[in-house]
């Protein structure tokens, strides 16, 4: 039999089990199979001191409370080192953060009687139209303030965000109840991949109406989150590894793969490629879509280390599922980490890979001097070839 093959030795569950063993044995196969590969390799390789774990977040996670009962315990646990999520997601952060009252119904509703009602539904959360409103209302009272009146990446706004949702949290009385506080208390820098694809967007650009100096310079996020990713290695005397946790697709997942061709295919550095790879998602890959693509398939960009493939599991589930087991999994069998505060380090990253860049320019630039005839290069210094 094939060495990674394990025999499956059935037997009754019994009524005392815990969560832990419950993965351990009963999670057998098919997509409960990935679910356990996924907690088994968090808890005992990727959730270590030396790796920089990067967390990618699509779909109406926030609106459910997971970004507070899941999301939040791991950034504290000190797990997640940056987060790259929706807008939506964040903006339904906040709701909670204010005392806004969402509700779990059922998808089976009368939708146009919700509007009549002045209720928002997503899918089976009901809540009023006066907490976008009022959500709204504080984005705006925030963003107005001189703090905001300047050019900056997503990452400092959110940072400056979750200040103010924390002081609100204090005045409330209600800690952890916000994962964007959570991330400002920890030095967990977020970033938004399309800013404007969300409430808070809209609201920025409802106050650059007003001659807002506010603006949101996504170049400052993709130099940011490329020096995260480059430097990740030195970590554990260069034996620093990178890894994306990925929860559902899209944009944020392809923000946050796109860090290692930003490195190498457009720097023209060191190719390294993500060390592990996990994802959690619905999305079929035989569509073409980013969302579903797999991990061999980044492979072949250079985002996935070819190496690290057996470092990587793609399990297709409700995230709603997967996430509060992942994380309580990995809470029980991992002890916390050290905060890296990588938002404490932003600007002496991009320092560095900045002058890593130069340096690699200047260099194919004196390696590309003519003798007989001169070699095109692309932006990056590598040799274009044709024929």
């Amino acid at each position: 039999m094939s060495a990674f093959a394990t025999p499956i030795i059935p037997a009754p569950i019994p009524d005392n089990i815990s969560l832990t063993e419950l993965i351990d044995k009963y999670f057998t196969a098919y997509n409960s199979a990935r679910l356990r590969e996924i907690c088994q390799l968090l808890s005992q390789r990727v959730f270590q001191p030396e790796v920089t774990v990067g967390l990618s977040l699509s779909g109406a996670m926030t609106p459910t409370g997971l970004g507070i009962s899941a999301l939040a315990p791991l950034v504290r646990a000190g797990f997640v080192d940056y987060i790259i999520s929706t807008g939506a997601n964040l903006y339904h952060d906040i709701h909670y953060a204010l005392g806004m009252d969402l509700y779990a119904a059922h998808p089976f509703v009368d939708d146009v009687q919700l509007r009549k009602e002045s209720k928002i539904r997503i899918y089976d959360i009901i809540f009023g139209y006066d907490v976008l409103l009022e959500t709204d209302a504080f984005l705006r009272q925030v963003l107005r303030s001189e703090t905001f009146q300047r050019r900056m990446g997503t990452a400092e706004f959110h940072y400056h965000l979750g200040r103010y949702v924390r002081e609100l949290e204090v005045q409330r009385g209600q800690p952890h109840s916000c994962l964007l506080a959570t991330a400002y208390e920890c030095g967990v820098p977020i970033y938004t991949s399309s800013p404007g694809d969300s409430s808070i967007g809209m609201n920025v650009a409802a106050i650059a109406l007003e001659g807002s100096k506010l603006i949101i310079d996504p170049a400052i996020d993709v130099n940011e989150t490329a020096a995260i990713a480059y430097f990740a290695r030195e970590a554990a005397e260069g034996n620093g590894k990178s890894a994306a946790l990925i929860i559902g697709g899209g944009s944020p997942k392809n923000f946050l793969l796109q860090t290692q061709p930003q490195i190498h295919e457009v720097l023209g550095l060191e190719e390294r490629g993500h060390d592990y790879f996990i994802q959690i998602t619905d999305a079929r890959p035989d569509t073409g879509g980013l969302s579903g693509a797999v991990p061999s398939e980044a492979v072949s960009w250079g985002k996935v280390d070819p190496q690290g493939l057996r470092d990587t599991v793609v399990c297709y589930t409700d995230s709603t599922i997967a996430l509060p087991i992942l994380t309580a999994y990995c809470l029980n069998r991992c002890r916390p980490r050290p905060l890296k505060r990588l938002y404490d380090r932003r600007g002496e990253m991009v320092e560095r890979l900045q002058q890593l860049y130069l340096q690699a320019q200047l260099q194919h630039k004196v390696k590309d001097l003519p003798t007989e005839a001169p070699v095109a290069t692309y932006p990056c210094g590598t040799p274009i070839r044709r024929g």
